[in-house]
């Protein structure tokens, strides 16, 4: 393993480095920094991001960016993943490495063992959460390296969006193993959508972290960040069609999806998975 990584890869280290510092302010240089528009600046930052991950831009539809965060936000080639077109599936919004997953209990899941959360307290004090209480759930987590963009798991409508500002913990096994209700502490979105065949609502929560708290939705004309002041609450009117692209992060981070009873994790979803955008996550019906 690469030294650097090596380092990294410890979890006392990687805590303090990643946690105990001024999250804040450090979240709001890099999305700065992200934005320096030069040739140089990009090329090295993004050779100094390859010696602390596995970062992999063949599947890129660009090879030269002129900024860190048009890397980050990078598009993908046409045809580089492949959506699972079944009508009973959801299929993943996101490239990830599955974390926390399976039944909702009673309104209350798990970010790691031992350490449970209630619904309610993610979705915030204005979301009805009943239709989620006793469905499935999974935890979709986006690592630095990754394709930051999501799309849509089913042919779908937004319904509603909610905006949550809140701290930048980071969001990776470490922190999650010790910060209790960390998702419910973070700045996050929550986006109540409507399944166009069977009529189901299904729920993906975005989750920002700490050099992330970006969050860019395609049906928005705001960046959604620690700095926004607008409404947080949001009627929204935006159709898609699956696989269709709906936003991105400015960097890695997690989105949580949430459905109904009569929807069961896809057979060989299970914690620690790595899965891309288009696989299949859900179905509809018990599982195979």
């Amino acid at each position: 393993m690469n030294p650097l990584r090596r380092i990294v890869a410890n979890e006392d280290l990687n805590f303090l480095l990643t946690n105990r510092v001024p999250r804040m302010l450090l979240t709001r240089a890099m999305g700065w920094f992200s934005q320096i528009r030069h040739p140089w600046v990009a090329s090295a930052s993004i050779a100094v991001w390859r010696l602390f991950t596995d970062l992999d831009l063949s599947d890129a539809r660009q090879q030269r960016f002129a900024s860190l965060h048009d890397c980050f936000t990078r598009e993908l080639k046409d045809g580089a993943r492949t959506i699972d077109a079944r009508t009973d599936i959801l299929s993943s919004p996101c490239d990830a490495i599955v974390g926390a997953c399976g039944q909702v209990e009673d309104g209350q899941v798990f970010q790691a063992k031992g350490f449970p959360y209630a619904i309610k307290d993610l979705f915030g004090p204005t979301q009805d959460t009943s239709a989620f209480r006793n469905g499935t759930y999974v935890t979709l987590r986006l690592t630095s390296a990754m394709y930051h963009r999501f799309h849509a798991p089913q042919d779908c409508d937004v319904e509603h969006l909610s905006y949550l500002s809140g701290d930048t913990w980071n969001v990776n096994p470490i922190a999650l193993a010790r910060v209790e209700q960390l998702f419910c502490k973070n700045e996050r979105a929550v986006l109540r959508l409507r399944l166009q065949r069977g009529g189901q609502p299904i729920a993906l929560v975005p989750v920002a972290a700490i050099l992330v708290a970006s969050i860019r939705l395609h049906f928005l004309d705001v960046l959604l960040h620690l700095r926004y002041r607008g409404a947080n609450e949001i009627a929204c009117q935006a159709r898609f069609a699956k696989g269709q692209e709906m936003g991105w992060f400015q960097h890695g981070s997690t989105i949580l999806v949430f459905a109904p009873p009569g929807f069961s994790l896809c057979e060989g979803i299970t914690t620690g998975q790595r899965i891309r955008m288009g696989q299949a996550l859900m179905q509809q019906g018990p599982a195979a």
